[in-house]
C-alpha cells in the first residue's frame, strides 16, 4: 500500500472526534465523582452498592487514561508521517502510520472495555431498585 497525503489526510477528522468523544466521557465520569464525593462528604451518605461503585469508577479513570493518551498517540503518529511524507521518507512514513493505526485500535480496545464497566456500574444502581410487576 502506498502512503501518501491522502491516507494520512483521512485519520485527520477520526482522531480529534475521538478524542472528543473521549475528553466528554472523561468529564462525565468526573462530574459522576464529584458527586458522589459531595454526597459522601457533606451527607455521610454511604449506600451499600458504593465500594463496587468507587471500584468500578476507579478502574474506568485508568481505562479512560489509557484511551486517551493511545488516541494522543496515534494523532502525533498521525503527525509524523505527514512530517516524513514531507521529507521523502516513504519507508519510515509507512512505519510510522502503522504504528499509528496500531495506537488507535489499541485505543479503542480500551475504550469498548472502559464502556463493558461502565455497564457494569449501571446493573449495580439498578440492583437496589426493586420492580413490582404484579
Amino acid at each position: 500500500m502506498n502512503v501518501d497525503y491522502t491516507v494520512t489526510a483521512l485519520m485527520f477528522p477520526a482522531i480529534p472526534l475521538l478524542m472528543n468523544v473521549y475528553g466528554n466521557r472523561f468529564h462525565t465520569l468526573s462530574a459522576l465523582i464529584r458527586k458522589i464525593h459531595d454526597e459522601y462528604i457533606w451527607e455521610k451518605h454511604i449506600p451499600h452498592e458504593w465500594e463496587k461503585q468507587l471500584i468500578n469508577l476507579n478502574g474506568r479513570v485508568k481505562l479512560l487514561k489509557f484511551t486517551v493518551a493511545f488516541a494522543s498517540f496515534g494523532f502525533l503518529f498521525n503527525m509524523l508521517t505527514v512530517l516524513a511524507l514531507y521529507l521523502d521518507r516513504i519507508l519510515e512514513a509507512r512505519i510510522i502510520f502503522g504504528t499509528c493505526c496500531i495506537t488507535m485500535i489499541i485505543s479503542v480496545l480500551f475504550f469498548l472495555r472502559e464502556i463493558q464497566i461502565s455497564t457494569r456500574s449501571l446493573k449495580l444502581h439498578l440492583s437496589d431498585m426493586k420492580i413490582d410487576l404484579d
